[in-house]
């Protein structure tokens, strides 16, 4: 497997390292890199570290740990919403939010080579716009698809948008109450990675919970 030193080579579509199980951290809990070590072995393609707490001194050192976890087993690394912490620990890349940072200046701290991912809810129009950035952007995120013990309010997207916004050219990300029994369905419209918080962390066999739901990209009949 070919590992990855804190920079990821920017590609022509389509991207093959944007495809697969997106392990998505679900907060402080005492075994973080265990269990993200445990998503990476079941078959987790992407890491994103996410921690809204506010101890910057626990953060930057989990996101170390987590960048030497990922450049060993050859994954990038991708921090939620914290430019700078990104690029103090190399990772890969950075996603951003709708009141975080913009791709444009994230791409100016981070590097041409950089993966920057952003979320786009439930809006074909917001995707658009972030497809025709000049700073293009690695992935567009859609979501929540079903309902989420993350985010409980969270605007509701559906399968359909996935398949229109296949025509931006760009790797697409699905998030929201994904677990293995509901994930088909989003393969299937076009998402080329699955971003999974609590059926991924709050399994009791992290490592199998991820299996389940990496197996969704196989060939079928493998």
């Amino acid at each position: 497997m070919r590992t990855f030193h804190g920079r990821f080579p920017r590609m022509a579509q389509p991207h093959p390292a944007i495809r697969g199980l997106y392990a998505v951290t679900d907060g402080p809990r005492v075994d973080l890199v265990d269990a993200c070590a445990a998503a990476i072995e079941g078959g987790a393609a992407l890491l994103q570290y996410r921690d809204k707490a506010g101890d910057d001194v626990r953060r930057l050192r989990e996101a170390r740990a987590l960048q030497t976890l990922c450049v060993d087993h050859g994954v990038p690394l991708i921090v939620n919403d914290d430019i700078e912490l990104a690029r103090r620990v190399g990772a890969a890349g950075v996603h951003l939010g709708e009141h975080d940072a913009s791709p444009a200046r994230a791409r100016a701290r981070l590097g041409e080579h950089a993966l920057i991912g952003v979320s786009c809810y439930d809006s074909i129009e917001r995707a658009r716009a972030f497809a025709a950035d000049p700073a293009r952007v690695d992935y567009l995120a859609f979501g929540a698809f079903f309902a989420s013990p993350t985010k409980p309010a969270a605007r509701r997207a559906t399968p359909a948008l996935l398949q229109e916004a296949r025509a931006f050219g760009l790797p697409l990300v699905a998030i929201g109450g994904i677990d293995a029994g509901n994930a088909r369905e989003l393969v299937d419209a076009g998402a080329d990675a699955l971003a999974v918080v609590s059926a991924l962390f709050g399994a009791r066999d992290v490592r199998a919970a991820a299996r389940r739901i990496a197996s969704l990209f196989e060939p079928r009949g493998s």
